[in-house]
């Protein structure tokens, strides 16, 4: 069994943010010793690792939740876990493609932009009703 210091150094987790899925009920709450300290399974840890490479990858905390409820199904559904990952890209396609845009809107915007003092034609631009990033 290990202390939350311990579990936060071998899941790569926060001290806090494990305290914060413990709360939110994202992961079960651990035992504690007789002192009241936090005390970790390696199972746990393990439970810790994976919600953070599912964060890592941007995962909302909801599917994170059914991804773990997932793994201790004897019959879990590939298909279920895949449906999920494929609409996250989409959305990380559309913030892409979004950010994209922003990009090339900034960058039209500013180079039109002058070191001097004379009127800015990336604010007059802003200004304007008819623009749209």
């Amino acid at each position: 069994m290990f202390t939350i210091g311990k579990a936060s150094e071998q899941s790569g987790v926060n001290i806090e943010t494990i305290r914060y899925y413990e709360r939110e009920g994202i992961v079960p709450k651990p035992g504690r010793s007789p002192g009241g300290r936090r005390l970790y399974s390696t199972d746990e840890i393990a439970k810790l690792r994976f919600v953070r490479r599912c964060r890592n990858l941007g995962f909302p905390i909801l599917i994170i939740q059914t991804f773990l409820s997932l793994t201790i199904e004897d019959d879990r559904s590939c298909g279920e876990v895949k449906a999920l990952a494929e609409n996250h890209l989409d959305e990380i396609n559309a913030k892409i493609e979004n950010l994209t845009r922003l990009r090339e809107a900034l960058l039209g915007l500013s180079a039109n932009c002058d070191d001097g003092t004379a009127t800015c034609p990336m604010l007059d631009a802003l200004m304007k009703d008819g623009f749209y990033a």
